[in-house]
């Protein structure tokens, strides 16, 4: 069985790898434009299951109330550069500039949450609550990605 956290980094690194091939991009290409489509995807996805599955029940617990607000604040940043890729095209120089942004954006994010958000919700929670919100982070990522 895994836990919350297992679940998570797996997000996290296919967010890692989308976004290192799409900062390796050049122009206005279908792989470029198919790398964008596939991170806004996932980027969508697991902010929506993160914030239901994993921030909202920290935001029960003194400990974490805090971490938990600071990380959705940064879930509406990258939203925010996520549109400004999206009225940029793909063929300015300025999109690869804004993509450079959002790879340092969301690995900060992720790092941050990685190394600090993770331990102290492994403190406040308990193992099969661990186990059960990774159960419903991955119901809803599995309902999203099909719908």
């Amino acid at each position: 069985m895994k836990n919350i956290f297992q679940a998570l980094r797996e997000s996290h690194d296919k967010q890692r790898r989308l976004l290192d091939a799409l900062t390796d991009t050049h122009g206005d290409t279908d792989k470029r434009e198919g790398l964008f489509a596939a991170l806004k995807a996932e980027l969508h996805h697991h902010a929506a299951a993160e914030e239901r599955h994993f921030y909202v029940p920290l935001m029960e617990y003194d400990q974490t109330q805090e971490k938990a607000r600071h990380s959705v604040a940064e879930h509406h940043e990258i939203d925010e550069l996520v549109e400004t890729l999206e009225q940029t095209d793909y063929s300015s120089p300025g999109w690869l500039a804004s993509a450079k942004k959002l790879q340092h954006l969301v690995t900060h994010h992720l790092e941050e949450e990685e190394q600090e958000v993770f331990q102290v919700a492994g403190k406040v929670l308990s193992d099969s609550e661990k186990t059960e919100l990774a159960r419903t982070y991955d119901e809803m990522m599995e309902e999203q990605a099909g719908a």
